[in-house]
Formats: structure tokens, sequence, C-alpha cells
């Protein structure tokens, strides 16, 4: 099987988006990543070493990723690279409130979720309770340890969602526009779209597929998503933090989007095999065959880079978000995944 640059995927030319502005906006900031073991959050860090941090700080539930990241760093800028390693689930608010605590970060991205589609339309109180009340948690310490800015790694599953996922997602956007009426803490959320290759994704099961002589399982041949690379997403993430104001949703303009079965008959001809069948297994509970990026497109507004916008939405009242948190809330309590899917559908 040929290697080829998961690059060559996305039927247009890389986007970089970072700039001497953003760069110097994180120079000697004490920044905390939240999922910063997983695909978006160690890039994150990739990213954000180059920019002379003062330090970072990776909180993670998963050891084995935010271990891999501190090891690959340490090789590349040596020993003396201020990078810590935190292992807490985002659940945990007495625990997250030891770390906030300890390093008192300036910054915080939050890009730990559970992000698996399928599985948390099966798992609704876990997606519920980590992605939502997680959020929130990191929402509240952000607060009362005196961030100075917040920034939300969400989803194009967000906008009018139709899945657990994105559903919780546009949950979590809509906890952070509340907040950012406090006036305290500067709050922005990042969507975007599929990322190529990261965990989880079809990149990874398609190559699979396409080394163990096929067939490649599609679970329909019109599905059309927006991809990035996970270097895009990333800086996107950190550009579009420095720009913010406060409570604004920032979307890339990602180009056309690509139907999943040219970019599964691409990955069969880059990687040279022959004969490699393609199969539909059907749409899974939750799927959409087409996303939308933006919830309102006649209220976007333009930034300085001419690739990022702003979805402008009006935040819920503190009383009002309270509310359907805490239906939500007594939803989990029950233990009842499809009355946790009602609650969260009336909610969002």
């Amino acid at each position: 099987m040929c290697n080829f640059e998961i690059e060559e995927l996305l039927f247009r030319k890389p986007i970089v988006v970072l700039d001497t502005k953003t760069i110097a906006y994180y120079k000697n900031k004490v920044i905390l990543i939240t999922g910063g073991g997983g695909s978006i959050g160690s890039e994150l860090c990739r990213q954000l070493a180059k920019m002379s941090p003062k330090q970072i700080i990776i909180v993670d539930i998963f050891e084995n990723g935010a271990y891999d990241v501190q090891q690959e760093l340490k090789v590349r800028y040596g020993q003396d690279f201020n990078l810590k390693i935190e292992i807490c689930s985002i659940t945990n608010k007495k625990g997250m409130a030891r770390i906030f605590a300890e390093y008192q970060p300036k910054i915080v991205i939050h890009a730990a979720a559970h992000k698996h589609v399928p599985l948390m339309e099966k798992n609704c109180v876990e997606a519920v309770e980590n992605n939502v009340f997680g959020t929130n948690n990191v929402v509240e310490l952000c607060e009362e340890y005196g961030v100075e800015r917040f920034m939300l790694v969400s989803s194009d599953k967000a906008v009018n969602p139709t899945n657990v996922m994105g559903a919780t997602k546009r949950m979590c956007e809509m906890i952070i526009q509340t907040a950012s009426t406090n006036g305290r803490v500067k709050y922005s959320a990042t969507r975007f779209g599929n990322v190529l290759g990261s965990a989880g994704s079809v990149i990874p099961l398609f190559k699979k597929q396409i080394e163990m002589g096929g067939p490649i399982t599609l679970t329909d041949k019109r599905i059309i998503r927006y991809f990035m690379t996970i270097p895009e997403a990333s800086q996107l993430v950190l550009q579009s933090g420095e720009m913010a104001k406060n409570g604004e949703l920032f979307v890339l303009d990602m180009g056309e989007p690509v139907k999943i079965l040219d970019l599964a008959q691409n990955m069969i001809r880059l990687s040279g095999a022959n004969n490699i069948q393609i199969v539909e297994t059907g749409l899974r509970p939750g799927e959409k065959l087409y996303e939308e990026l933006l919830i309102k497109t006649e209220t976007l507004q333009k930034t300085e880079n001419s690739l990022i916008f702003i979805e402008k939405d009006t935040p819920l009242t503190k009383d009002r978000l309270f509310n359907r948190l805490q239906d939500l809330e007594r939803a989990c309590e029950s233990g009842d995944d499809e009355l946790v899917r009602e609650v969260l559908k009336k909610a969002v």
C-alpha cells in the first residue's frame, strides 16, 4: 500500500491561519488545555509550543495520549519545556478546582468531550454528564479563578442538531454564550467540520479497510461533509481565541464540502490498491446526509481573516439556562437514556 499525505484528500490547498498577532498573544501565558491528549488537543499543544508560552497544562482522563504528547514535545523542545500533565475528568469538579488553584491559568482551551456520534446515541446520560456538565464545571472554575479567556472547541454538528453529540455541543455553546454576559472572562467557541485523520474518524477506518483488502463501508454514498486537517482546526481555535471580544461563535470557510464517496475513491487511488469494493451499510441513528456550518447565515460577520466568520447569537438569560440545566440534571439522575434524549432535544 502506497503512503500519501493526508492533505491530498482535502480537494483544496491546506489553509494557514496563524499570524504574528496570534503568536504574540500566547507568548508567556499559562495555558490549560482540557482533552490535551486527544487528536485536536495534542495538535493545540504542538502549535502553542512554537509560541513560547510560559506553561502548558494538559488535563485529560486518557493518560496515554497525554503522556505521548509530553514526551514528543520534551524531545522537540528540551526537557526544560514547561508542560505539565494532570489526569482528571472534567466531571470531577473538586479535582479540577485543585488544578485551577495550583496553576492559575490565564487561558483555558476546552477540547475535552465525547465526540463519537453513534456511541453517544446509545450513551446519552454519559454524553450529557461529560460534555454539558463537564463544560459547565470548567466555565464556573474559569469565573472563580480569574481566567482571561475561555475557548470552546465546538462542531458543525451543533448546528440544528439531529444527534445527541451535536445537541450536547450546542448546549455547551449556549452555556458559554450566557457566561459571556458576566463580563469577567472572554468566551468564544470555534465550530469546524470533520477533522481528517482524527481518532474515530472515517480516514483511519477506510485506511484499515483498504489494508485488509476491502470492502470500504459507507453508510450512504450521498453523504457530504466539510473537512479540515488537524493543524487547520487547531490554528483556527487559536486565532479565533485571540480575536474574541466575547461570546462569538467562530466558523471557518472550509471551501466546498466533500462527498464521502469521492473521499473513499481517492483513498483507494492514492493507496495504489486495486479491486477494493465500496459497500453501503445504511445511515446510523442521528446521522445527517448533509451538515450545515451556520445557524443563521444572514447574520454572519466578517473578521480580519477572510477565512474566519462570526455567527452572533443571542444568549439565553441565566434563569432560562439554569432551568434547562436543572431539567437535564434530573433526567440524568434517572439513568434513562431516552428521557435524557428527549429533555436534551427540548433544551436546544
